[in-house]
């Protein structure tokens, strides 16, 4: 496995992609899914992944995308090649994917009123409740796993 020492949210993967990152297809976090399947394919995925695995951002995008996580880790089983997986992506996806609502949705996951106490909480339970310019749970993400200083 590629962490570091826990961190209070635990362990700590730094080679998966950014939550920003997008898919070729346009939306992101997708990549970051697809990466974390594959780990928990491996048995790789330490349990501090697994408790948001096809929750959270992941669970989100399917329902975005109106499909169930297991479909999507069904793919990533059955076909190693990254080409191959992303024409079977295509079948399962709708035609469109309103590509701007989901990354829209994505950047803005912790800005509601509900979002930013929750925000908060991460960030006092993180010991970084001072850093006003972390205004999303992406962002969180990003300054977990070392791309934010």
């Amino acid at each position: 496995m590629n962490e570091s020492d826990p961190s209070p949210t635990g362990a700590i993967l730094r080679d998966l992609p950014s939550p920003y990152m997008p898919h070729k297809c346009g939306l992101l976090h997708l990549p970051r899914f697809l990466a974390k399947i594959r780990k928990h394919l491996d048995g790789k995925l330490p349990k501090s992944y697994q408790r948001n695995f096809t929750k959270g951002f992941d669970g989100f995008l399917c329902l975005h995308l109106g499909v169930d996580p297991e479909e999507v880790i069904g793919i990533v089983r059955d076909n190693a090649d990254v080409e191959e997986v992303n024409r079977q992506l295509i079948k399962l996806f709708p035609d469109d994917l309103r590509v701007h609502v989901w990354n829209r949705k994505l950047v803005q996951m912790g800005m509601s009123e509900m979002g930013r106490e929750s925000l908060m909480d991460t960030k006092r339970k993180m010991g970084i409740e001072d850093r006003d310019e972390l205004i999303s749970f992406a962002d969180m993400i990003e300054i977990d796993e070392g791309r934010i200083d």
